[in-house]
């Protein structure tokens, strides 16, 4: 099988080990559709449990269905292992969870999915993680927040409403100096982005998105890059350092190097710790949905972004539009950190002003005919919502102004239609905004 080769559509239609299910010779992956596994002994059982070998126990843990499709995904990113997860939710929660207990705490851009953002400023501090917001315009911001209970930055690659790119390399790098992971959300950008080049440690993704593309299954999923050292500063990863009595005190920054031959400790204890005692599985029929977007995602994402920056040039010389936020229109340091991390096109979503405020928004919205409109991104249609009355309709306006939520500004998922049947849908609609 083609597994080695750089060649993204080779890779997302081949990565992994299924050529064919032995038992049956179909090509396609099979729904392993099931809780558990027979062992081969009771000698085959205990290494399986004591994690001397890799295998399948209860598909809470590992599935093969959802094996294959967690070889696709690390090949999608350049990583070494995946664990996927029921929603994109849970993979964050997960990787943060898999480096800091309570008393630490993480530092994060504020520019944030809105689930994301509650995540860390209300749920994480219940469980006495503390979640501290830095400037990614100034990384230097992230080295000022941290210290010795800090455990990992996180940030989004493409963070809307603004889709100002997040600057990597050099949080990345501040990170590393001091034994701190960067995660990072690539789910608004797979293929154009390559956060583990950039020196990322973990990369997470909604599922439900691109990747799955038609909005027929949530999933989600954490990538190990493989690269980060979590020995090298033992007492900024504890978690890796220390004895951890769920496995009789086993150490799992030196434990899996040499159990399994791989750098792969940051995979193996999201998966046999956290994956184990919490349980947000993604199921067998999910992943086999989700294998199905994944064989299609280059050729797909390529039309999302064709259609979008077509999109995003005739919108922006519209008469009744006020801005048009799209990486491919910046300027400034914005302009130079998209041409940094978006190598292949600068993904899909299009944020637009129109003139009017609010009342402009809500009427725009209620009479587009062909577009949906949905709280969601990376479908194979094109979707729209205007934030200032839905998901953000809960924060003050001045609050609203600092996620960059502007009263009038809507969001637009450009989705695989033909692009002139998407301007024709937005041009009737914005003819009939009366006010």
């Amino acid at each position: 099988m083609a597994t080695n080769s750089k060649n993204m559509e080779t890779l997302m239609l081949h990565a992994g080990s299924h050529r064919r299910d032995l038992g049956a010779n179909s090509v396609a992956v099979p729904i392993h559709q099931t809780t558990s596994y027979e062992f081969d002994n009771t000698e085959h059982a205990g290494k399986l449990f004591a994690l001397q070998e890799l295998g399948n126990i209860y598909t809470r843990i590992t599935n093969p269905t959802t094996q294959i499709l967690e070889e696709r995904l690390a090949a999608l990113e350049g990583g070494i292992a995946a664990v996927a997860v029921a929603s994109g939710s849970s993979a964050v929660a997960l990787a943060i969870q898999n480096v800091a207990s309570a008393g630490d705490n993480i530092v994060t851009s504020p520019y944030l999915y809105g689930g994301t953002y509650n995540l860390f400023t209300n749920t994480l501090p219940k469980m006495g993680i503390e979640v501290r917001f830095a400037d990614p315009s100034e990384p230097e911001s992230f080295a000022n927040q941290s210290d010795d209970r800090t455990r990992a930055y996180f940030g989004e690659t493409l963070p809307n409403p603004q889709l100002i790119p997040f600057p990597i390399f050099d949080i990345a790098k501040i990170g590393r100096k001091r034994g701190i992971p960067l995660i990072v959300d690539n789910t608004a950008a797979p293929i154009t982005c390559r956060p583990f080049e950039h020196g990322a440690a973990v990369i997470v993704h909604s599922l439900t998105k691109f990747i799955g593309g038609h909005g027929t299954s949530i999933g989600g999923v954490i990538i190990d890059s493989g690269n980060f050292d979590w020995v090298e500063n033992p007492d900024q990863q504890p978690n890796f350092n220390l004895p951890d009595g769920s496995y009789h005190g086993a150490v799992w920054g030196s434990l899996i190097p040499d159990a399994l031959g791989a750098p792969i400790a940051f995979a193996v204890r999201v998966r046999v710790v956290l994956l184990r005692d919490l349980g947000p599985s993604l199921s067998p029929f999910n992943a086999f949905q989700l294998i199905q977007g994944l064989e299609t995602l280059p050729l797909r994402f390529e039309r999302h972004q064709s259609n979008a920056e077509k999109l995003a040039n005739y919108l922006s010389q519209h008469q009744t539009i006020v801005s048009v936020v799209y990486p491919k229109l910046f300027k400034g340091r914005s302009k130079s950190l998209v041409e940094t991390y978006l190598t292949s096109g600068s993904g899909s979503l299009i944020g637009i002003e129109i003139k009017g405020g609010v009342e402009a928004g809500r009427q725009f919205i209620d009479n587009l005919k062909l577009i949906y409109h949905v709280a969601n991104i990376g479908d194979a249609r094109t979707l729209a919502i205007h934030p200032a009355s839905t998901t953000h309709s809960q924060l003050s306006a001045e609050d609203q102004i600092k996620a960059g939520v502007t009263p009038g500004y809507v969001r637009l998922s450009v989705g695989l239609e033909h692009i002139s049947d998407i301007i024709a849908d937005i041009e009737q609609a914005l003819k009939c905004i009366i006010l």
